[in-house]
């Protein structure tokens, strides 16, 4: 798609658009021919409007000289109108939710008259709502005449709304489809075999509570309260999930757990009766903590490392793989061969640097190193981003294992679809504080409208009244919550 538009130069092959071969030096020549791309991070200024940000790159002036801020702001209204985006011009971007963030990124496009537009992992850090809300626009979109791109790893979002599915694998096109395809058709074609959508957990009766998590707060180093007030426990031989939109305060969250937030922490977070907050990481660590952080390149890996230092990256100072001052390398490399194929990392060799495996093979290794000791909490950040559907099955089946084991394991994840498959309770986090703490079973839409900051009793109501036939009579979705209760 950097190809596409203009931001990379291909190496061989053609573009073609309305069947004539182009060449891109650049974005600009990428727009003037008619495509627009919706990056998956968006590429918005904070501090400006909405109408400034559509303007920024392509203004519009009066005079030659001074900006046309009002036909700026004409444009915006003009295509939200038309495309019932709702969109106010003169919104500062900082202010507006992520879902009109999005909107904003389309109306850009638009506004250079693209014809095609690539949205890039859209539903990223929108809620199930708001993903709703955009599928409607690229509906819209499609009846006025413009053609679409959609990636995603998502195959519910792909079958509702593609004409038509390229399967990719490994740079290469493996396959076509139609939405008629099953997911699990989908899948197939995605890894290259057989694979299980579905996750194999039984019911469970947890312990007493592992993690116990009170009163906390994380200030940033710039006085914005990141985590306000957030209560909730763990159980041993339990999953809890962490739910939200990205940006809500989870990292903040995890970080302040394993004490690496980069502001203030106060409040209360024990493990078996150890007091975390203020404790450094190696020695929270030593108390039995896995960490599979959300960013693995940045944070979970040293890419020039090999396979098997990385492997004992939190372990290298400790019997059997170091007496003394002394590592062994030896059995740091037979360590390393055991857990390559315990967790079927596919790599040439332990020798080889972690940064020449593939995404999923990455988060195998980082999940591999986690669990190969014994551990009392395991904090799994996002553990299957970025990864192909059979390391998210082999992921899923290894973190019910460990639970099963008797771990206490906390998820945080903004995928619905993984909160839904593991979690034995799920808090969900808006803004900084947990807006609800419910059962594994809650319903997805449900779980989607406390994303967006509606309590729980509020959710439950207007996600019955929605649903088809209207209100249903079901049980409530409030679990047992013995520490940790509903907020």
């Amino acid at each position: 798609m950097n190809v596409l538009y203009g931001l990379l130069s291909p190496t061989a092959g053609e573009i073609l658009v309305d069947g004539k071969p182009v060449a891109f030096g650049g974005p600009g020549d990428a727009v003037a021919a008619g495509i627009g791309m919706v990056h998956q991070h968006f590429m918005l200024v904070p501090v400006f409007t909405v109408a400034d940000n559509v303007m920024l790159g392509f203004e519009h002036v009066r005079g030659g000289t001074f900006l046309d801020h009002a036909a700026a702001r004409e444009e915006v209204r003009r295509l939200s109108a038309r495309f019932g985006f709702d969109v106010d011009p003169d919104a500062l971007v900082e202010d507006i939710p992520v879902g009109v963030q999005q909107r904003v990124e389309i109306i850009k496009a638009l506004a250079r008259d693209a014809q095609v537009v690539i949205l890039d992992e859209p539903t990223a850090v929108l809620t199930p709502q708001e993903t709703d809300e955009l599928m409607g626009i690229m509906r819209e979109l499609k009846s006025a005449g413009t053609s679409i791109v959609f990636i995603t790893h998502k195959l519910r979002e792909v079958r509702a709304v593609a004409d038509r599915i390229t399967v990719i694998r490994r740079g290469k096109v493996v396959g076509t489809a139609l939405p008629t395809a099953s997911e699990t058709e989908l899948a197939s074609l995605m890894v290259g075999r057989a694979v299980q959508l579905t996750v194999d957990k039984a019911d469970t009766e947890p312990g007493a509570a592992a993690l116990a998590v009170s009163g906390l707060r994380v200030v940033d180093d710039v006085g914005h309260v990141r985590v306000d007030d957030v209560s909730f426990d763990v159980r041993r031989g339990e999953i809890v999930a962490v739910a939200g939109v990205q940006g809500n305060g989870q990292t903040e969250l995890v970080e302040a757990l394993l004490g690496l937030q980069d502001g203030i922490a106060t409040g209360s977070a024990t493990l078996s009766g150890s007091e975390l907050i203020g404790m450094p990481t190696k020695e929270i660590l030593e108390l039995g903590v896995g960490y599979v952080p959300e960013d693995r390149s940045h944070d979970g890996l040293i890419d020039s490392f090999t396979v098997a230092e990385n492997l004992v990256l939190d372990q290298h100072d400790k019997a059997p793989f170091a007496a003394g001052i002394r590592m062994s390398p030896s059995r740091v490399r037979a360590r390393a061969a055991e857990l390559v194929e315990e967790f079927d990392v596919r790599t040439q060799g332990v020798g080889a640097p972690a940064g020449s495996l593939s995404g999923g093979n990455q988060q195998k290794l980082v999940v591999a190193r986690e669990l190969s000791r014994p551990l009392t909490l395991f904090v799994a950040a996002q553990p299957t981003r970025g990864v192909d559907v059979g390391s998210v099955e082999f992921l899923h089946n290894r973190i019910v294992a460990e639970r099963d084991r008797g771990t206490a394991v906390l998820l945080v994840s903004t995928e619905l679809d993984e909160v839904s498959a593991l979690a034995d309770r799920t808090a969900v986090m808006y803004r900084g504080r947990v807006v609800g703490i419910v059962g594994g079973d809650t319903p997805r839409d449900v779980l989607g409208l406390m994303m967006a900051g509606i309590p729980l009793d509020e959710a439950a109501e207007a996600a019955a009244h929605a649903r088809p036939g209207g209100p249903a009579a079901e049980a409530s979705p409030v679990a047992d919550t013995p520490s940790g209760g509903a907020a």
